[in-house]
């Protein structure tokens, strides 16, 4: 049994989705684990993990669609407000979805379904650098 460990740094440009799913890939073949558990995780309270629909980007700007509606900015309910009118919501936003995967490491390729890809879930309405750790412990090298 081995174990390896990554760190992404994933450049955001606002509010959205943003897929990490051909560079967390390319590490895990990179890896020559066949048979696994992948752990990624998202080091940041404003920010999340989704495992969503990689097909038609209309899922993913509805998701942001959706959660502006539920969490909305500038609610008068929020003490937290020093850092902007994003932030709290932000980390409401971040408590609703994930901030942990594990996805199952199969013949040597993520046994993610055909449509899914793996997605940093942007929070906040400015830019940022988000730090996403990945886990893979696993057998098999070739």
């Amino acid at each position: 049994m081995r174990q390896i460990s990554r760190q992404l740094s994933v450049s955001t440009k606002g509010k959205g989705l943003y897929s990490i799913s051909r560079q967390v890939a390319a590490w895990v073949a990179e890896s020559g684990m066949r048979q696994g558990l992948l752990t990624v995780f998202m080091q940041h309270t404003s920010a999340s993990l989704v495992i969503q629909e990689n097909a038609d980007p209309d899922v993913q700007s509805d998701l942001e669609k959706f959660f502006s509606r539920l969490v909305p900015e500038g609610d008068a309910i929020y003490d937290h407000t020093t850092e902007g009118p994003d932030d709290m919501p932000a980390h409401v936003r971040a408590a609703l979805t994930q901030t942990s995967l594990s996805i199952p490491l199969v013949d040597g390729s993520l046994a993610l379904g055909i449509w899914q890809g793996i997605y940093v879930f942007e929070h906040r309405a400015s830019s940022q650098r988000r730090n996403v750790v990945l886990h893979l412990i696993g057998d098999g090298i070739p």
